[in-house]
């Protein structure tokens, strides 16, 4: 049985790294992937790249209405394997940190951090305030894991995607996803 996964993408910029994610979750066998897209996130895949939303949705097994509080992901009971929100508005961010569950991907990462599952926020916004910064550390003291989208270069990235694919590859190295998505420090 293939390990349920759902990721979350809010409207920050940034959208390829969910988008990317997501794609190679969909190469892997072993995944079911639980996708909600913000209605900022839907715009900004229109603005920001070259994929249709319907492209996006048509690589996971399943794609959620974000008004769809009822959703499986907005249960205990359905059981995954954590969930990603990337990008992570500061909004979206609040909601977590706050609990205000006013939709279902605030609802689904609720729901990770209570059944004490992994969620990783991958906030995206610059420059950060101290309000930014304590919405960060409330939903860290809850057991979220912060991981902002900032390259690395020890792996001598060439392309834009090779620094992608080095964020998305922190993600997986936290979430227990095996991958070859960046050359590892070797010392």
């Amino acid at each position: 049985m293939p390990k349920r996964i759902v990721v979350g993408i809010s409207g920050a910029s940034g959208v390829i790294y969910g988008i990317k994610m997501v794609q190679y979750l969909a190469e892997r066998k072993d995944y079911e992937i639980h996708l909600i897209i913000s209605e900022a996130g839907k715009k900004n895949i229109e603005i920001e790249t070259n994929y249709k939303r319907s492209q996006v949705k048509a690589m996971v097994h399943y794609a959620y209405d974000n008004e769809d509080v009822g959703a499986a992901v907005a249960s205990g009971s359905f059981l995954t394997e954590g969930m990603v929100v990337i990008p992570c508005t500061i909004k979206s961010l609040s909601g977590i940190a706050n609990s205000f569950n006013t939709n279902l991907l605030i609802r689904a990462a609720d729901v990770t951090l209570k059944e004490k599952r992994k969620l990783v926020l991958v906030v995206r916004e610059t420059p950060l305030h101290k309000g930014h910064l304590r919405l960060m550390m409330m939903a860290a003291d809850m057991g979220a894991q912060i991981m902002p989208p900032i390259p690395a270069f020890y792996h001598q990235p060439k392309t834009v995607d090779d620094i992608i694919d080095q964020t998305i590859g922190k993600i997986f190295d936290y979430m227990g996803i095996e991958h070859n998505l960046f050359k590892r420090w070797g010392g």
